[in-house]
């Protein structure tokens, strides 16, 4: 029977692979230790609602279920962040290809532009949040958002293709407070194969 609880996925790479724009103490720690904080979070809730289903209990319901949708977000954004990340020169950094790179191309002008506007979007996210790059299949538009207090957008109303955590816990050991050279440092290492895929399942459904 399949598990009715979350685990944390293992990377797609060891803790060493993506320095020096993370370095493994970062990566491992942000991995162990902060999504980690997550599974157990959204765990932990589950557990609260089968006990409370069983015995017949009533819980605060508005309260339980913002808390899930918190760490249900925080376990699929990071999901999401890993798997479009790769070791620089080894599958990551470089440029768009295929039909993500025409849908740039189509959208933002160039990927200069395109990497500008990202850029700026993270740079600009206030607090804890993230910069995702999404396709909304009504206009067939790429569009830039913001994902503030990512538990109120657990079911974004477009599927992410890419997501850029800026919270300060993906960059403090690294980078102490400077957000900005750690998202410089996240075009070296993202796995644009992965991201151009992701677009392709989408806009084939």
């Amino acid at each position: 029977m399949e598990s009715k609880l979350y685990t944390l996925p293992k990377l797609p790479y060891d803790y060493k692979a993506l320095a020096p724009y993370m370095s493994e103490e970062q990566l491992t720690l942000h991995h162990t230790k902060h999504h980690q904080a997550y599974v157990t979070g959204a765990n932990a809730i589950f557990e609260k609602l089968d006990k409370a289903r069983k015995e017949k209990t009533d819980l605060d319901m508005k309260a339980t279920l913002k808390e899930l949708s918190f760490h249900i977000a925080g376990f699929r954004l990071h999901n999401l962040f890993w798997e479009n990340l790769a070791p620089a020169g080894k599958g990551g950094g470089g440029v768009p290809k295929g039909e993500l790179a025409k849908a740039i191309d189509g959208e933002f002008g160039s990927f200069d532009r395109f990497k500008k506007e990202f850029t700026q979007a993270a740079s600009s996210a206030e607090g804890s949040g993230w910069a995702v790059l999404t396709h909304c299949m009504k206009t067939n538009r790429l569009i830039i958002m913001q994902v503030e207090k990512h538990n109120v957008n657990l079911v974004p109303g477009f599927r992410i293709l890419m997501a850029l955590d800026v919270w300060e816990h993906a960059y403090y050991v690294d980078y102490k407070n400077d957000r900005a050279k750690f998202i410089e440092g996240f075009w070296n290492i993202v796995k644009w194969d992965s991201v151009n895929a992701r677009y392709i399942s989408h806009i084939k459904k």
